[in-house]
């Protein structure tokens, strides 16, 4: 089984959150943890929003951020590529998500296509998770 994790998911592995462990549970049984590439841009800004939420956290942040960066090379990265964001355009408008969520959801669809195995959508967005199993994801 090939774990994709979104962004949401992704820095629960990082910061200890509601759901954390589920995410962490399974990590341990996936085969490989999939991301979109736009996945650094955008846990680099929840990183940011939680110290400017609370300052106090900023040095558990910043070991958060440390231990990311270390990971991010054994994670499998799917592009983003011309063809990519137009089905993200078009999965925009059918499930009326945001821009990147819909990049989120076309790379873990498409990785699921490409790679011909189990996928599981790790997401805590409802709107999205309800959109990937429209598209036949298995989600967390």
């Amino acid at each position: 089984m090939i774990l994709f994790c979104d962004t949401s998911a992704l820095v629960k592995l990082y910061v200890s959150e509601t759901n954390s462990s589920l995410v962490t549970d399974q990590l341990k049984k996936a085969e490989a943890v999939a991301v979109s590439r736009i996945t650094w841009a955008e846990a680099q800004a929840a990183f940011a929003r939680r110290v400017r939420e609370n300052p106090r956290d900023a040095e558990t942040i910043e070991r958060a951020k440390a231990a990311f960066a270390v990971d991010w090379s054994h994670f499998v990265k799917f592009e983003v590529s011309q063809e990519l964001v137009e089905l993200a355009g078009d999965y925009a408008d059918t499930f009326a998500l945001r821009g990147y969520d819909s990049v989120q959801l076309a790379s873990a669809h498409e990785t699921a296509r490409i790679t011909q195995t189990t996928v599981l959508f790790a997401c805590f967005d409802l709107r999205l998770n309800k959109a990937a199993k429209a598209l036949g994801l298995q989600c967390l």
